[in-house]
């Protein structure tokens, strides 16, 4: 059976939300795991959740990024683990150099907490499976530092890898580059969001009384690692 590791470091805060919609929701066997790890071999998957990373000290996510597990999902990632980085994690992943570009402060300099929509450009990732090109997610947002920022030439070629994996939909509110909400690495295995789908997972937690489809984020990567599971077998000589 597959297994999700939940990242956490000192001033993570959204581990257990995590963990509770992939373990009681989505059925995922998940476990938590501290960030002077330094073997993650035994892992289907990765999720570096949102937080405030040591407090965000110097600037968002860049003290976590050197931290020892960090070295372990750079070298996994290349033989293509799926690791998604959520808010915080996103800063981490692209402090870390898994991911272009950077994460500013928001237009505005202030801290934003409300509901949003963000629309799907990529549905080849493992996060996106389940989704539709063009389909609309609503999902919450809860940051300071999340302004997407790229150069010119980088834009042009993560626009040209279909790299640009979510879009904000109503208004670009925090006045990340083209309205990017979410961006994945050159291969597709390494996703950043900056909104957060676990806190949309759950009828109870969304203002429609419904649960919201960003709860299909973490059901493809159940479906990708299933899929996973039964080409390893079809692989197994007896």
């Amino acid at each position: 059976m597959a297994k999700v590791g939940i990242i956490v470091f000192p001033g993570s805060n959204c581990d257990r939300d995590v963990f509770h919609v992939l373990n009681d929701v989505v059925k995922l066997r998940t476990e938590y795991l501290w960030h002077t790890t330094e073997s993650i071999e035994k892992f289907d998957a990765i999720i570096l959740p949102g937080g405030f990373s040591y407090g965000d000290r110097l600037r968002a996510g860049i003290i976590a990024a050197h931290s020892p597990i960090v070295k372990q999902i750079k070298k996994l990632s290349e033989k293509g683990l799926p690791v998604l980085g959520i808010c915080n994690g996103f800063q981490i992943l692209v402090e870390c150099g898994l991911l272009p570009g950077a994460l500013l402060m928001n237009r505005g300099l202030q801290f934003i907490c409300k509901w949003t929509q963000i629309e799907v450009l990529n549905s080849g990732t493992p996060f996106t499976i389940k989704f539709k090109r063009g389909d609309i997610i609503d999902i919450p947002v809860a940051h300071g530092e999340g302004r997407y920022a790229i150069d010119d030439d980088t834009y042009r070629e993560v626009n040209k890898n279909n790299q640009i994996v979510f879009k904000y939909k109503k208004d670009n509110f925090n006045g990340s580059i083209e309205s990017i909400a979410g961006i994945s690495n050159k291969c597709g295995n390494i996703l950043g969001i900056m909104p957060h789908p676990e806190r949309a997972a759950e009828d109870f937690l969304t203002p429609f009384g419904i649960q919201s489809n960003a709860v299909l984020i973490f059901y493809s990567l159940l479906e990708f690692l299933k899929m996973q599971d039964i080409t390893k077998s079809k692989d197994v000589i007896y």
